[in-house]
Parts: structure tokens; sequence; C-alpha cells
């Protein structure tokens, strides 16, 4: 059976900026108008990252606007939003995150089966060169795709 996800947003910088090694799937506890706000499309993961403060996992600086026909219960764009992982997950995410270079961020917000999921990747920031030889990758790989589609 193939389960349909609708994604409201995702982090391609991330892909560049970051070796990912190992991802997650998390819940993440949101209110109504963030919720509402999500359908409508709305979410910036761009600066966002995921710390653990007392053994819970967080994801912090991800934007979601207000809700448009919000009222004064509206929510906090940029607030602390806590995440729902198994015990297991939790504690080889934080193993990871505390070895020197390696950091945690969401690379994508979707809905699945009607509720709001955050996959998260732990990833090793890339140096300068390896940035370059990722560009140089997909561009061979996007010449070799044309010169294949001109036969």
């Amino acid at each position: 059976m193939l389960i349909m996800h609708k994604e409201v947003a995702s982090n391609r910088q991330a892909f560049y900026n970051y070796e990912i090694l190992d991802t997650f799937e998390a819940g993440i506890q949101l209110q109504g108008t963030e919720v509402k706000s999500l359908r409508n499309g709305k979410c910036v993961l761009g600066d966002s990252y995921v710390e653990i403060q007392e053994n819970i996992p967080v994801i912090k600086l991800m934007s979601i606007p207000p809700y448009a026909f919000g009222n004064i219960h509206n929510h906090e764009e940029k607030r602390p939003r806590k995440l729902l992982l198994h015990k297991e997950e939790i504690l080889r995410i934080q193993k990871m995150i505390e070895q020197k270079g390696y950091t945690a961020i969401p690379l994508s917000l979707y809905f699945k089966k009607g509720l709001v999921k955050l996959k998260i990747g732990i990833g090793k920031g890339k140096k300068l060169h390896d940035k370059r030889s990722t560009i140089k990758e997909r561009d061979l790989s996007r010449e070799a795709q044309r010169a294949m589609k001109g036969d």
C-alpha cells in the first residue's frame, strides 16, 4: 500500500551544507492555528535546528507564520516546539549529536495520514571542497542525462 505524503516544506540547503548520515521521523507538538497555517503550505525550515533539552527533543527557529484568520489566541511564529520520538531514538540522536561536528537538522515537514511529521537528519558539516565536489557530480550527472536524452 502506497502512503501519500503532502510535503509542506523542505530544507534543500541542508543536503548542500551537511552530509546526512541518518534520518528519523518525528511527530511534532503543535497548536491548532499552527496546523491550519501548515495546511495552507506556510512554513520555513531554513535556519532551524534540533536540540535535546532534559531528554526532550525540541526544534528551534522553525517559522510557522500566524494563521491569517486566527484570533487573539494565534501562535507565536518562532516558538520552540517539542518533537515526539521513541526513547531509543532520542538516545541515539543525543549520542550522535554529542560527537564533535554532528548536528540534528530538519529535512522536511509533511502530513502523513493527517498528522504532521518532521524528517530529521543527523549531519556532519561539509567543507568547502566537499561542497564543490557535490556541485561537480551533480553537473556531470545532468550532462549525462542530457546526452542520453539527445540520442
